[in-house]
């Protein structure tokens, strides 16, 4: 299986940083602007998914969920969760007190990746 999610060095060490203070964490990639350009780190429950949202895979064992638009938009796309320092746009993602901000970098996948597909899980 071709899985959907990876992560940097620099963002497992910042999810390890963040669960070790807030426990529980889950990440929401919505689809709109200001805060829908960049992942948010949440306490788990801190967000709720919408229905037909779709989980692509799991940051450090955390569940990693995109806006049910946007996954359309990028399901032929692998995402790679990385930190940059900096204050991101809104704040409200938990990194942001720690003057960091998740960033996805995204290509395509190859057309033998897509045959291989790790399977998403839809928000019922």
């Amino acid at each position: 299986m071709v899985e959907r999610l990876a992560l940097t060095e620099k963002a497992k060490a910042l999810i390890k940083e963040l669960s070790s203070t807030h426990g529980d964490l889950m990440f929401y990639q919505a689809g709109g602007c200001c805060e829908g350009t960049q992942p948010q780190c949440f306490e788990k429950g801190g967000f709720y998914p919408r229905m037909n949202d779709a989980m692509i895979g799991l940051a450090e064992g955390y569940e990693f969920w995109i806006d049910r638009d946007l996954f359309e938009y990028w399901k032929f796309s692998h995402f790679t969760l990385d930190v940059l320092d900096g204050f991101g746009p809104g704040g409200f993602s938990l990194e942001s007190s720690l003057g960091k901000t998740f960033k996805v970098h995204y290509r395509l996948f190859t057309e033998e990746e897509l045959k291989e597909l790790s399977p998403i899980k839809r928000m019922e």
